[in-house]
């Protein structure tokens, strides 16, 4: 037996439909809001800007939204350029431990007013007011989720009698879904208090060796050579302590300088490397080429024999391995620091995004550290010590006088490194900060240059350093008021683990556990200053030649004299 189906008129359903739509209200467009957020991706700080449906989202509870309009707004330092793109997802991230922070502001900001960075001094104190917001938050958190669970048990019981009360089950999932709503809120506030917290934690610099001098004020270690040194004045020797060794300081009329010396023997040339590259470029020619890879050898074979290990590393890196070791594109007078490389087409004159962002190393020490980014190695496998030589670039704009006219500063040089890892362990560091300073000590001994071993002061080391020493060679050329004869062309420093916190370089213990690396870094020979004091020092305005060190001479063929060449164009 067929039963007829239902007569339907569709055109009358459809009309009806039609008026039904009249009558209600249009529904509201998809407004959408910006929010503005600092974020922390992969070791890369940088401002994303998200877009959400108004309608999917709570604003921020009123409470919360008023605590973060108290705290005063500031300045953040970052480590990419301007117009940086995301970094890359396999770039390390920063981690970086806010406990001691939040417990001891007022300690990390006088470590940063010590260091003279006054704008990261007020880090610390936002941090812990970050912190406490951060903490009153998770606890109505925790709250709201023991409501949820609460409400969660309430709602299954419900939905067996969910045909007899119907009402009372919709009235639970209702409170459930603004209950969920006002959860994803606060943990969004939550979200973005810890990322505020964790970026200006990744900004201050590393805390300071207790024996390191306070803003300014030097402290000479020794001296390198001192036979070698002019007789002192009675105007060079200030007063001093038993204890202290005091500080011989130049201030006479400059003596001739290696630019002078060098073009009247034909081997420096300044001038034609303005018309090729601008300032702040040279040219070698003849023995001074032979001079520069001399010292190279030299200095990998001193390194070598201590039980170095020779790298040869590359000289671009992501500009995020360079943040992350604590080299930033500008200084804190807004001076750019870094070159970085465009990779957009030339003549579309645009930067790809979709590129990680790369720039020229400054020093070796980038690449040798970013080599274990990301890496835990065994614990046998340390102290870790490379040494590389690399050409290094470094921006420095601006002049900055007569006494750097020349070779002393310029934007492209070569560089013999020395960089090493070590357990978490301050005796361990401690060694190997003196096994450094050891061989650059030997090897300006063994080069007769007259030098001088000092401890930095605090606003002198940089962020990633806890305690550095310098050795500054004596040069005639910068004998006045305010160098006072001396150059530095050696420094040592100890890192801690500000570099590996933010490279994730880790150690691996027999139990599983890891741990934090400790780096150092120094350098061996910067080759073009120590050219300057080599020149300097061993000419002979009588003969009009210059002596090379005995050490050089088997790297040089036997040359022992370098006068008037005849070789340069």
């Amino acid at each position: 037996m067929c039963i007829p189906s239902q007569h339907i008129d569709f055109n009358l359903a459809r009309t009806q439909r039609r008026s039904y739509r009249k009558t209600q209200k249009p529904p509201a467009p998809k407004q959408t809001h910006q929010m503005v957020l600092r974020s922390a991706r992969y070791g890369h700080w940088y401002r994303s800007t998200t877009c959400k449906p108004r309608s999917h989202r709570l604003p921020i509870t009123r409470k919360y939204e008023v605590c973060m309009q108290q705290l005063p707004q500031i300045s953040i330092r970052t480590f990419s350029s301007s117009t940086s793109p995301i970094s890359p997802s396999f770039a390390p991230k920063p981690i970086v431990a806010t406990k001691p922070i939040r417990e001891n502001p007022d300690f990390y900001s006088q470590n940063c007013l010590n260091r003279n960075l006054p704008l990261e001094s007020t880090y610390p104190i936002r941090i812990k007011k970050l912190s406490d917001i951060l903490f009153e938050l998770r606890s109505s958190l925790n709250l709201m989720r023991g409501k949820q669970n609460v409400l969660g048990a309430k709602i299954k019981a419900a939905a067996l009698r969910r045909n007899e009360k119907p009402e009372e089950w919709e009235d639970l999932q209702a409170q459930a879904k603004v209950l969920k709503r006002q959860i994803s809120t606060q943990e969004a506030v939550e979200q973005q208090l810890e990322d505020e917290m964790n970026m200006l934690a990744a900004q201050l610099p590393n805390l300071t060796h207790p024996d390191t001098p306070i803003q300014g004020k030097l402290n000479v270690v020794e001296y390198i050579n001192k036979g070698r040194l002019p007789a002192p004045s009675s105007q060079t020797l200030p007063k001093t302590t038993e204890k202290q060794i005091p500080e011989l300081l130049y201030r006479g009329a400059p003596g001739i300088s290696h630019v002078e010396i060098g073009t009247e023997l034909g081997i420096l040339d300044f001038s034609s490397s303005s018309k090729t590259s601008g300032w702040g470029w040279y040219f070698l020619h003849g023995d001074a080429v032979l001079l520069e890879q001399a010292l190279i050898q030299y200095s990998l074979a001193c390194a070598r024999s201590k039980g170095w290990n020779l790298v040869s590393p590359p000289s671009i890196v992501y500009t995020h391995i360079a943040g992350a070791c604590g080299f930033k594109p500008r200084d804190n007078n807004n001076e750019q620091q870094i070159y970085h490389i465009s990779q957009g087409s030339a003549f579309e004159g645009s930067q790809d995004s979709s590129r990680p962002e790369l720039c020229l190393a400054g020093t070796a020490e980038i690449p040798l550290a970013g080599m274990f980014a990301n890496t835990a190695l065994p614990k046998a496998k340390f102290p870790k010590k490379m040494v590389g030589v690399s050409r290094c670039y470094r921006a420095e704009a601006g002049s900055h006088g007569l006494a750097t006219k020349g070779l002393y500063r310029v934007h492209e040089f070569t560089k013999v490194e020395l960089f090493a890892w070590t357990l978490p362990d301050p005796d361990l560091s401690d060694q190997t900060f003196n096994e450094i300073l050891d061989l650059q000590r030997d090897i300006i001994t063994s080069l007769e240059i007259p030098a001088r071993v000092i401890s930095m002061p605090s606003d002198d080391l940089g962020a990633p350093a806890y305690r550095k020493y310098d050795i500054e060679a004596f040069m005639p050329s910068r004998k006045g008021e305010k160098y006072g004869g001396w150059g530095e062309v050696t420094s040592v420093s100890e890192c801690t683990d500000y570099q590996a916190r933010r490279l994730n370089a880790r150690c691996k213990y027999p139990d599983g556990k890891l741990g934090f690396l400790w780096s150092l870094n120094g350098t061996a020979l910067a080759v073009p200053r120590i050219i300057t004091a080599i020149l300097e020092n061993n000419w002979d305005g009588a003969k009009r030649e210059v002596r090379v060190p005995e050490v050089l001479r088997p790297y040089m063929g036997g040359l022992e004299l370098i006068k008037n060449s005849e070789s340069a164009p």
